[in-house]
């Protein structure tokens, strides 16, 4: 007697077609939930970094402190008024009667008031700060797009270089079958057939390669975007860049009023604040204090007033370290500050003349190089077709074509990332003028 402890499977009693059916609908309804994909603009992405970029929210989180700081610098008075309450009860002992206790109760307020303007000077202070934390958030705004710039650029040229590279396959893919018809006629030698046929491999793995590599700047700019794990975003726009609406001295006056210099310089003017208040600290504080109370026996009780001022003597610590930190902070924003200039103006400077020769270059390989290269492979593809030439002349007409193609998109690849460098370090918006 034989037992089968095996369960029938449900898709048992299904035909092969209809199997085949449901299992097509099923991947159809599942495969948006593994991989989705987002096709972005410029624009788009931006608006998404702005939204979720870490950096910029951990830049933006610096706000509360500052403001929390101003607000505090901007009270009435920085030292809180300090109330002091007194109880006490008085035991007077008397000749002929029973000790005599007398409940007796003080009740003063007393405030310190600084003399040396470091009120003025904590709340200039705390403004420059709050000054120079905004203008860090716009300069670490226009960096972030720059960046997504960069990285949108970069996943636009992959797309554009596989497209170029999938047309240069087919041509190759048509030339090797053409080839292994020659062959198996015997028209041609076994080794054409055999050159074709790695030709064609080669290809293939370039846009392999391409892909692969696309994947990975596709993952960078979700990284940017804070996009979910599973979203990998394509990109939609035009490689090359805008007209440039602007000289190489409209871009020098842009550097000189960019975020990061504004920042610095609200920086040093705190830390001179900062050092003027360290220096009012060297003058005493004085409390006044107001108080009332009542003493003696209750048959007889006598009302107190009293006025009190206190002032420290300062003999032996005059806030030599206050002051000294305050000079180095004070030293170092301002070298900071003249060394960020000079950097910026002469980046500006590299950038401008890098980005005019890639411009010459563009056009060069535009109107020049590529036209020729791709009239070679018109007529070289005509005369194969009729015999006049073999396999290594066409290979090698594509090869030259291809070539001509790479260094005409590398090169309009590097002028729009020149030009997006060159805004970000000039601190250039579009609606400059």
């Amino acid at each position: 007697m034989r037992f089968s402890f095996l369960r029938r499977s449900p898709w048992s009693g299904l035909r092969p077609a209809c199997r085949a059916a449901v299992a097509s609908l099923f991947w159809f309804l599942l495969s948006p939930a593994l991989a989705s994909q987002t096709t972005l603009t410029l624009e788009d992405a931006w608006r998404r970094a702005d939204e979720a970029n870490p950096t910029l929210r951990a830049a933006q989180a610096a706000v509360p402190a500052a403001e929390g700081e101003l607000r505090d610098a901007r009270a009435p008075l920085w030292n809180n008024p300090q109330v002091s309450v007194e109880r006490r009860r008085k035991e007077v002992p008397q000749i002929s009667a029973p000790t005599q206790v007398n409940p007796e109760w003080s009740l003063g307020v007393a405030q310190t008031f600084e003399i040396a303007g470091q009120q003025g000077d904590r709340r200039a202070a705390a403004e420059q700060s709050l000054a120079a934390t905004r203008q860090a958030i716009d300069e670490t705004r226009r960096q972030v797009r720059a960046e997504v710039e960069n990285r949108f650029v970069r996943v636009l040229s992959l797309q554009s270089r596989i497209q170029t590279e999938e047309a240069t396959l087919r041509l190759i893919e048509d030339a090797a079958n053409a080839v292994g018809k020659r062959v198996t006629a015997g028209e041609d030698s076994r080794l054409d057939g055999n050159l074709a046929h790695v030709e064609a491999e080669r290809a293939r793995n370039q846009v392999e390669l391409l892909r692969e590599q696309l994947v990975q700047a596709r993952a960078e700019l979700a990284v940017l975007l804070q996009l979910p794990p599973s979203e990998l975003p394509e990109v939609q726009g035009v490689l090359d860049p805008a007209a440039t609406p602007y000289s190489l001295e409209d871009l020098l006056n842009a550097a000189a009023d960019r975020p990061i210099l504004r920042a610095l310089d609200h920086r040093e003017q705190a830390a001179r604040s900062r050092l003027d208040f360290e220096r009012g600290l060297r003058y005493p504080d004085v409390t006044v204090g107001l108080g009332t109370g009542r003493e003696g026996p209750l048959n007889a009780r006598e009302k107190i007033v009293g006025l009190s001022v206190s002032l420290p003597l300062p003999l032996f610590r005059r806030n030599a370290g206050g002051i000294g930190r305050a000079t180095t902070e004070l030293t170092q924003a301002q070298i900071e500050r003249e060394a960020t200039g000079r950097d910026v103006r002469a980046q500006v400077v590299a950038l401008w003349e890098r980005f005019t020769n890639l411009q010459a270059r563009v056009q060069r390989l535009r109107e020049s190089v590529l036209p020729s290269l791709e009239e070679n492979l018109r007529l070289s593809s005509i005369s194969f077709r009729v015999g006049e030439i073999g396999l290594l002349q066409l290979l090698l007409v594509n090869r030259q074509v291809l070539d001509g193609q790479r260094d005409l998109l590398d090169a309009r690849t590097e002028l729009r990332l020149t030009k997006v460098a060159l805004e970000a370090a000039a601190g250039w918006q579009p609606d400059q003028r």
